[in-house]
């Protein structure tokens, strides 16, 4: 099989894997039913919750790979993701402990925008159309202020009580992290071998495509929801 083929064959099954969660617009059914039932600290679930969330989280994962796509050092890598875990991590403890009431709909539209603007931004679209380019980093942590706000939208939806709360937030902000650097290890992985190919820089305008064309797909569909709702 050629890469090009496997590539849109892995694209293919990323959206297969989660169709469940884009359509249903929220968390599964078991951890639904635990959250609307939750009263009081429950640090270790919220954990587990936050990290199985940031793993099935396939926007925040497309745009991370969007991300580390061209950082080859490990410093890069670390000061590209410390830079969104900021921003996210701000939003979403903030977001739910001061109850700021954001469309979902919405969120989730810019976050889809956030996988266009990386894809785009990769294939040095900045630069060739408007021969200027955005400062990288500030662009991370600005849709990292997004990406967060997503999940504390997710989290506003079971209206939770204040005892427990604050340690609960930190519990999921915490699973987020761990599930976020399982993702990213995996990613890195694949990345390390993909790069001692010669494919690598022959597929690299492809895969950025790839990824534009997802954002699109997620924020037509936010977006309808949003004007449908």
């Amino acid at each position: 099989m050629k890469y090009k083929q496997l590539l849109l064959l892995c694209f293919l099954l990323l959206i297969t894997a989660t169709g469940n969660s884009l359509f249903a617009h929220g968390v599964d059914g078991a951890t639904k039913n635990f959250l609307l039932g939750n009263d009081g600290v429950a640090f270790i679930p919220f954990l587990y919750i936050g990290a199985k969330h940031m793993i099935t989280g396939y926007d925040h994962l497309l745009f991370l790979v969007g991300v580390i796509f061209f950082l080859y050092r490990p410093k890069e890598v670390l000061i590209y993701v410390s830079f969104f875990t900021i921003g996210h991590s701000t939003t979403l403890l903030l977001g739910v402990w001061w109850n700021i009431g954001l469309n979902a709909y919405l969120i989730d539209a810019i976050i889809a925008l956030s996988i266009v603007y990386k894809g785009f931004d990769n294939l040095g679209g900045f630069k060739q159309i408007f021969g200027y380019q955005p400062n990288t980093k500030a662009a991370v942590l600005i849709f990292g202020l997004f990406h967060g706000f997503g999940l504390a939208t997710k989290l506003q939806e079971f209206n939770f009580g204040r005892e427990g709360l604050f340690s609960n937030l930190i519990g999921f902000n915490i699973g987020v992290e761990i599930g976020q650097f399982i993702a990213l290890a995996f990613v890195l992985i694949v990345f390390s071998f993909w790069r001692h190919s010669n494919s690598f820089m022959r597929f690299s305008t492809f895969t950025n495509t790839l990824l534009i064309a997802a954002g699109f797909v997620l924020m037509g569909y936010q977006l309808t929801g949003y004007f449908s709702s």
